[in-house]
């Protein structure tokens, strides 16, 4: 059963330019999401990106996030969300980007336990979905997050971390790094033809805690060709977002 609270579309003082004309498509809600992200070369990082989306960055700073949670409220707008297809794990490797002044975010991959949403992901938007192996828990006060993609012909791509909030919830300021990591109102992608494409989203502002986290493995940015720097991720935690969707669209 839904529990999708649609009065988060009333709630837009805070976006950075209007809701999107049309209709909005889907639902989302977050759970329990560990934010960890890493400062990497910005010459680098843009090699990795299509051409013609350019990185955005933080004075002068590139960075890659990997965000392990799991969702639920998956559902087409007037379809109700049931439980076997409307939850599941996700685990995405994300940097940030910029096309016509609308800041957005890359995902260089995105990992779930869901064949039916990688397949409708991949087909529908056009995005870097794999199936995965994955398993959530929470013990003793900290989230247990386990994942092992089931391919390993772009090379092995697994996360195991354990993780809990350490801090109250607070609104990143705008200007922040915190508010430039998360705030964001779109996701680009590219079609076959290599042509940008955006999707733009809504929520409300995120309410985010400082955190802590052990990870025992990561090469999920390895498997995408990214270099992580030894030091330790900037780490954040949200307990739940929701989220609506619109269509995908030419980015021009």
């Amino acid at each position: 059963m839904s529990d999708f609270p649609h009065q988060v579309l009333t709630d837009v003082a805070h976006r950075p330019w209007p809701l999107p004309e049309g209709s909005w498509i889907m639902t989302q809600s977050w759970h329990d999401l560990l934010f960890a992200h890493w400062p990497v070369d910005a010459r680098e990082l843009q090699e990795r990106l299509p051409p013609g989306l350019p990185l955005d960055t933080f004075e002068g700073q590139a960075w890659v996030g990997i965000v392990p949670f799991h969702m639920t409220n998956v559902a087409p707008r007037g379809v109700p969300a049931v439980s076997l297809v409307s939850s599941f794990m996700e685990l995405n490797v994300r940097t940030y980007v910029t096309l016509h002044g609308k800041p957005g975010v890359y995902f260089f991959s995105l990992d779930a336990n869901s064949t039916l949403a990688v397949a409708a992901a991949r087909t529908l938007f056009h995005l870097p979905y794999f199936t995965a192996t994955m398993k959530m828990d929470w013990q003793d006060g900290r989230y247990g997050y386990t994942s092992a993609r089931d391919t390993r012909m772009e090379g092995v791509a697994e996360f195991a971390a354990t993780y809990r909030p350490i801090g109250p919830v607070q609104i990143a300021k705008p200007g922040s790094l915190e508010h430039f990591l998360t705030e964001r109102y779109c996701l680009y992608t590219v079609d076959n033809s290599f042509h940008a494409r955006r999707l733009e989203i809504h929520h409300p502002p995120w309410p985010l805690q400082t955190a802590e986290a052990t990870i025992a493995v990561n090469t999920m940015a390895e498997a995408a060709g990214i270099r992580l720097p030894s030091t330790a991720p900037l780490l954040h935690f949200a307990r739940r977002q929701d989220m609506v969707a619109w269509p995908l669209r030419d980015a021009d």
